[in-house]
């Protein structure tokens, strides 16, 4: 079972610990219900130093476990630090040295805004991507000059840690880190319930943008830069590989190892994802949208939408213009 970790540290925002506690566990339940219990993972809050935490907003938590008594997790949430992050890492030597460890382990890390200085300290994000809340760019790149501070981005993926600008930029990566531990029915539930549905999600262009360029197969990235300008074409997967000089088992594993995706679903994703904008943005009927996007079939096209976000074409055009419409009418 995967083991998850939030972390409490004193005066950390309560938002940036619950938004993950609420959504893992919107996560567990839905797996619970679709008897997939082999995917629940364990889950727990765990405090540096006492197990009664007291964050910002005068409240305080009470903690399962100390990080003492963690000798392996998987994933750990770092929330952001209110006010004076510098002091809040200071105060805390031993949290860093247990990051540090963990990552070393293999553990993922998700840092919050202010969370990312205790991802720095490691020294793990040495010459790696990283991003913070925009108050603290300037002492942030003094502290650690060495990281590459991303200013313009919410959302960073470099060495196993994803670094976020904002506190509700962190449900992006939860959506996406859902999605590769639960798989895609139930990141969609889970997104449903706690995303906002009237447009793509800015943090998640940016994060997907992060990670494929997060990996060092040059000859993938050029095979995912074709995929993407010629998505709406007809795709012969053994001309693409003689293209690129390779077999097409040679092409997939090394597309699969890169991006633990296949071509072709990796493909599938581009052209989901554009049918999305044109469901909310044109009057494009079902048919001609998917012939826009790659596929012949409508009815195979509806077929894979509906797999893929729990909607068919024609509800989520509904769903996401009545949004539309009420945002409108509230500005």
């Amino acid at each position: 079972m995967r083991h998850v970790s939030v972390l409490a540290i004193p005066r950390a925002l309560g938002s940036a610990l619950t938004i993950p506690l609420e959504m893992l566990t919107a996560a567990n339940d839905i797996a619970s219900v679709y008897k997939q219990r082999d995917k629940i993972c364990a889950l727990d809050i765990v405090a540096v130093e006492q197990l009664e935490c007291r964050l910002t907003g005068n409240f305080s938590i009470t903690c399962d476990k100390l990080i003492s008594e963690v000798s392996k997790t998987d994933l750990i949430f770092i929330p952001a630090v209110w006010r004076n992050p510098k002091a809040a890492l200071n105060a805390h030597p031993e949290l860093v040295q247990w990051l540090d460890r963990q990552a070393q382990s293999g553990a993922i890390l998700c840092a919050a805004t202010t969370g990312a200085y205790f991802c720095a300290a490691t020294g793990i994000l040495r010459r790696a991507q990283a991003t913070t809340h925009w108050r603290f760019f300037d002492e942030f790149e003094a502290l650690f000059p060495n990281v590459d501070l991303q200013r313009k981005r919410f959302i960073t993926y470099s060495n196993g840690i994803y670094c976020s600008g904002s506190v509700n930029a962190i449900r992006d990566i939860i959506v996406h880190l859902i999605n590769d531990m639960y798989g895609d029915q139930i990141a969609n539930e889970v997104s449903r319930h706690f995303m906002h549905e009237l447009k793509k999600s800015y943090a998640t262009e940016l994060l997907q943008q992060s990670q494929e360029g997060s990996h060092h197969d040059e000859r993938v990235i050029q095979i995912q830069e074709r995929l993407r300008s010629r998505f709406s074409e007809p795709t012969n997967m053994a001309e693409m590989a003689q293209h690129f000089g390779m077999s097409v088992r040679t092409l997939n594993r090394r597309f699969k190892a890169a991006t633990n995706k296949s071509p072709t679903e990796y493909l599938q994703s581009i052209r989901l994802g554009e049918a999305k904008g044109l469901l909310k943005e044109s009057n494009l009927n079902i048919a001609e949208i998917a012939h826009q996007v790659g596929y012949y079939d409508s009815s195979y096209f509806t077929e894979l939408f509906t797999k893929a976000y729990g909607l068919n074409p024609k509800e989520y055009r509904r769903l996401v213009r009545n949004k539309q419409f009420r945002v409108n009418q509230d500005l």
